[in-house]
Formats: structure tokens, C-alpha cells, sequence
């Protein structure tokens, strides 16, 4: 768990202010059909960790990759021992890589990053320094986003203020995966083994000291995003779900305004018949009530459904992902 007092844990951090850089730092890299941009990551990186003077692990954590990543992973190996390589069964998507590079990553701190160079590495030694301040949690927070369209940018802002509005957690927003964890921070989100996962929840729910860092997010270096906008959505829907019941709450609130509307309705309904005389016998009235009241029906089932299917998912403790090597 890291170098013999190198770090100590009770309250603020005590590192030995004569050889101030000697802990262990584990880099976390999920990668996953990134061979545009390995050797590039890891001449930024390495640049970065060498000028920063500790010990350091960088963990790649091949998700699946149907490319040369894990090749190139290989050959970057070769040439630093300091390069750990878990490789995956199969894809098994990208929060269980972090995951997996997490459960085993040895450092006294610990930083995630993505491949693909949007997220600087650079940044890595301000983190660091807020970590010796005290820190258990450095966050990157993101001013500006290039290289993205309006319609992600929108989307994503708009998501990350409303599962903070609708959650008990206070979940950061402009935030990615993008961040600094202390070991003791790591060994309390280990036991939690949710197989719907929203590591950016979990971290904010974990507490601790939490701070952050502002920069700028880069477009791509190469190649293509591999988080399309159906993968968007279905890591929002994790998100809220594993955060907040109020999708629940509002398929109730959906019955009860449905259930007002029709009381509402019959009035009008006797005053139309017996008063105007022009009632039209049933048809549209039926068909008005059969759409509106079955969309609400199919909807609140929606709803409950997401919820029952990461019950049922929970319930068979699988193992959240599967290795096949470890270089």
C-alpha cells in the first residue's frame, strides 16, 4: 500500500518534508481501441511523472480492445517496467476498467485518466500538490470543452446539474472521471461492488476532503470518440438511478395527476351532455382517456422497470469483470 511511511492518514498528510516526493503514485488508464493514441499518451505521461520525481505505476487497463492497443501496450512496456498492463476478457466497458485499475493500484495516490488526451496529464503535478496540501479527493473540473459539439456540451451540462439537483449526494458538476484519489479513499469505494456503476457518484458519496482544479479539456488527439450518445444515455440512466428514487416518485406524482385530471373532466362531461347537447356518443372521449392513461401506464412501467432490472442485475453478484492477463 504504498512506501513505509510515505503518507500518513490521521488528519492532515504528514510527508517527510526532506524527501517530500517519496510515495508511490498509480496512474489508472482505461483504454479501449486507442491505437491512435498510445504512444503519445505515454510519452506526455511519462515526461510528466519523471519531472514530478516519485515513484510511480502507470496501469493501463485494456477494456477489450479489438485494435493494436494491447501491442502497443506491449511494446511501451518493454522499454518502462513501470507500465502494468490488465487485460480483459472482453469489453466490459469503461467504468469497470477503472475499477479494475483501482483494485490494483498500489500507490499512496491515485490519479484516472482517459487515453485519449482530452484530459491533460499535465495537470497531474497541480493535483498532486493539493493532495500534500491535505487533500483526500482532487477533482478536474472543466471550464471549457473543445473539440465537442453543442448538442454533447448541452446535453452533458444539463445532465450534471440535474442529477445534482435530483440526488442527496452532492455530486460535483463539470466533472469527469478525471481526478486524484488518496489510498484511503480507494479502500473505502473497494467494497462497493455496484454492477451499475457511477464512479463519479460513488467517489462524491465516499465524502473526505474534496477540492479541485480548473482546465481546459482538449479535443481528441486521433481517432474517434468511443462514447457514442447511446452510451451517454445509458450512463445517465445508471447515474440517476443509482442516486435517486425521484424517477419513482414522479411516476407516482404521474398517477395522481392523471387520476385529478379525470375527476376534472367529469363535470365538463355532464355539462356537454345534458346542458350543450352536443355530446358525441363515446368514441373520442374513450379513445382521449385509453391514450392518455396508457401512456402514463407504459411510462411509470418504464420507470420501474430500469429500477427492478438493476435489482435483478445486483442480485446475481457476478464478478464485475474478468481478466484474461496481467503483464
Amino acid at each position: 500500500m504504498g512506501s513505509e511511511g510515505a503518507v500518513r492518514f490521521n488528519g492532515k498528510r504528514e510527508i517527510d518534508m526532506k524527501n517530500g516526493n517519496d510515495f508511490l503514485l498509480s496512474v489508472v488508464v482505461p483504454v479501449f481501441n486507442e491505437e491512435c493514441v498510445i504512444e503519445e499518451f505515454v510519452r506526455r505521461t511519462t515526461a510528466v511523472l519523471e519531472r514530478v520525481g516519485c515513484r510511480y505505476e502507470l496501469l493501463f487497463v485494456n477494456d477489450g480492445s479489438r485494435d493494436a492497443s494491447l501491442d502497443l501496450l506491449k511494446r511501451a512496456k518493454s522499454s518502462n517496467p513501470r507500465i502494468g498492463i490488465i487485460n480483459f476478457s472482453r469489453n466490459f466497458g469503461h467504468q469497470m476498467a477503472i475499477t479494475a485499475g483501482m483494485d490494483h493500484a498500489k500507490g499512496d495516490a491515485i490519479v484516472i485518466i482517459d487515453a485519449d488526451l482530452q484530459d491533460p496529464p499535465e495537470l497531474i503535478p497541480e493535483m498532486l500538490e493539493k493532495w500534500k496540501n491535505g487533500y483526500d479527493i482532487v477533482y478536474a473540473k472543466r471550464k471549457l470543452r473543445l473539440g465537442e459539439t453543442v448538442f454533447k456540451r448541452w446535453t452533458a451540462a444539463f445532465f450534471y446539474r440535474l442529477i445534482k439537483k435530483i440526488s442527496k449526494v452532492d455530486i460535483p458538476v463539470d466533472i469527469g472521471d478525471y481526478r486524484l484519489l488518496s489510498r484511503r479513499v480507494l479502500e473505502a469505494l473497494k467494497p462497493l461492488r455496484e454492477t451499475h456503476r457511477y464512479i463519479r457518484g460513488l467517489v462524491a458519496w465516499i465524502g473526505f476532503n474534496q477540492t479541485f482544479v480548473e482546465y481546459v479539456r482538449n479535443k481528441r488527439y486521433a481517432g474517434k470518440t468511443k462514447f457514442p450518445f447511446s452510451k451517454m444515455l445509458r450512463f445517465s440512466i445508471d447515474g440517476i438511478a443509482s442516486f435517486s428514487i425521484l424517477p419513482l416518485r414522479f411516476a407516482t406524482w404521474l398517477g395522481f395527476i392523471s387520476s385529478f385530471l379525470s375527476f376534472l373532466y367529469l363535470p365538463y362531461a355532464f355539462y356537454a351532455k345534458y346542458i350543450l347537447k352536443s355530446a358525441v356518443p363515446g368514441w373520442t372521449t374513450v379513445i382521449i382517456a385509453i391514450f392518455f392513461v396508457g401512456g402514463i401506464q407504459l411510462m411509470c412501467m418504464g420507470i420501474m422497470g430500469e429500477y427492478i432490472g438493476i435489482l435483478y442485475d445486483e442480485s446475481k453478484k457476478r464478478p464485475l469483470y474478468v481478466v484474461s492477463d496481467i503483464f
